[in-house]
């Protein structure tokens, strides 16, 4: 993957623009620059886009560099679907359907664990979708990140949480898309990550080292971890923004780096598969998100890594198109908004407009 080394904005400046909805005249995408990053989307930290191949823009602004490590929370939540899927490549684990609490039988808080517990399977939480009361939108929730948060044995907090109701005014999983009932829940993914090092008897952040980033050329990286010590995969992993970026290649060429392969293509299909339908025309993959976006007039779904304050990795095969954006606008209603709107109107649009 020579782009990322020479790094070259390859487009002639007028081969690529963006039209937005703002007072802003058509401008090139290499132009883009840190007054208008200021002037309309304040607290963006940085834009890197790879189309076919090619890094057609790299941009930093509020004091970052190449070389900041960013803090993009829960889009790296795509990271331990890919460590889980290397773990299974290896021989560490059979595959995603097999049960994953029986993995913790010394942590649940009795002897007899209720056997529905007990069948909650890897898929199951990779994709957002099993039995336990785990939601994250939802302050009243037993399994809410915070609780955990403040917890010292995260594991034993999750295995611990109760089965999950359906009253009346709730849709059952029976008769959800995709016949599971989604519930944003980051205590899964920290479970996730404590599972694979269970298996691979190994920690998360060195199996992940020598395994996927090592192969990637992913040096610089700092982790999160739990107070009893395991490697935090709810969110938190800090990279920069060109790593990031070889992660959403990695995933777009099938699992190939450098024609070798790193994760198996059947597992990055699995990954980038819809599973669970969180809200209205989105859907949920393995720990990764889809959603909609307008592109040459039409409808296209995208998949994104995505993370608290607007932070995204935008995925697409279709267009074979890798952006990442990275952003500091933290727990702030717009945040989200602000990276989709820059996704659309700046990025989008732009290769719509180069196709013209």
């Amino acid at each position: 993957m020579s782009y990322l080394s020479t790094r070259a904005r390859v487009l002639a400046t007028s081969a690529l623009f963006f039209c937005t909805h703002i007072a802003m005249a058509e401008t090139p995408l290499d132009l883009f620059d840190e007054q208008q990053q200021a002037e309309h989307f304040s607290g963006i930290t940085s834009v890197l886009v790879s189309h076919k191949g090619t890094l057609i823009y790299e941009g930093y602004f509020e004091g970052t560099n190449d070389d900041t490590l960013h803090n993009t929370r829960s889009a790296t939540k795509t990271l331990v679907a890919m460590v889980t899927g290397i773990a299974i490549d290896k021989g560490h684990l059979t595959n995603q359907h097999v049960p994953i609490l029986p993995l913790f039988r010394d942590k649940f808080a009795q002897d007899t664990v209720d056997p529905r517990k007990l069948s909650i399977t890897v898929e199951d939480m990779l994709t957002m979708s099993s039995i336990l009361e785990c939601d994250d939108s939802n302050s009243f929730s037993r399994g809410h990140e915070e609780r955990m948060y403040i917890v010292e044995d995260w594991a034993k907090f999750t295995v611990n949480l109760p089965i999950r109701g359906f009253p009346a005014w709730v849709v059952k999983p029976e008769d959800s898309p995709y016949g599971r009932a989604f519930s944003y829940c980051s205590a899964q993914s920290a479970l996730l990550g404590i599972a694979v090092e269970r298996l691979t008897k190994r920690r998360l952040d060195k199996f992940t080292q020598k395994h996927l980033f090592a192969p990637l050329g992913i040096e610089k990286i700092k982790w999160q971890f739990t107070p009893t010590g395991e490697a935090a995969t709810a969110g938190g992993t800090e990279l920069r923004s060109l790593d990031l970026l070889k992660l959403g290649q990695l995933l777009l060429n099938q699992g190939l780096w450098n024609d070798k392969p790193i994760i198996s293509k059947t597992w990055v299909q699995a990954v980038l598969t819809a599973y669970a339908e969180p809200r209205p025309n989105h859907a949920y993959g393995y720990q990764i998100w889809r959603m909609p976006f307008t592109y040459n007039g039409e409808s296209i779904q995208i998949w994104a890594m995505a993370g608290n304050g607007g932070n995204y990795v935008f995925i697409s095969p279709e267009l074979d198109l890798v952006t990442v954006i990275t952003s500091i606008n933290y727990g702030q209603s717009d945040g989200h908004p602000k990276s989709q709107r820059l996704f659309q109107e700046v990025i989008l649009n732009s290769l719509t407009n180069a196709q013209h």
